[in-house]
């Protein structure tokens, strides 16, 4: 759950399955984010997407999140395009885990990316 209320876009031109899938590899790492990355500095930590799927986690093949990438590729696409179109994708799905979630997240845009902050409870 979001503290504000938000809009959540809809991803097209992904299955009911593929975006199921999508939506429980997110789950999940926003569960370990909570439980491994808590807080800083004694407050609890901000994440976007980039933070649960970039980095070290850029590498998406045989996950659920490469078929975000592979709609656009069939699209026509280059690579550099359906990585950056995939990602918006996979940012929309991350705002509606979230939504969905049983725990309370604050979210605030920072630049041009939307954060997250778990506020703690986790007596849900």
């Amino acid at each position: 759950m979001i503290t504000t209320e938000l809009s959540v876009e809809q991803v097209k031109g992904i299955t009911e399955d593929e975006e199921r899938d999508i939506c429980n590899y997110l789950r999940g790492a926003v569960y370990c984010w909570c439980k491994n990355c808590k807080e800083e500095n004694g407050n609890p930590k901000w994440f976007a997407a980039r933070d649960l799927l970039g980095g070290e986690n850029y590498y998406w093949e045989k996950t659920p999140l490469y078929g975000l990438y592979e709609k656009y590729i069939n699209k026509g696409n280059d690579s550099d395009t359906s990585i950056t179109k995939a990602a918006v994708d996979a940012g929309r799905l991350l705002k509606k885990v979230i939504s969905e979630d049983k725990r309370v997240f604050d979210t605030e845009v920072f630049g041009l990316v939307r954060h997250y902050r778990w506020d703690g409870d986790a007596s849900y």
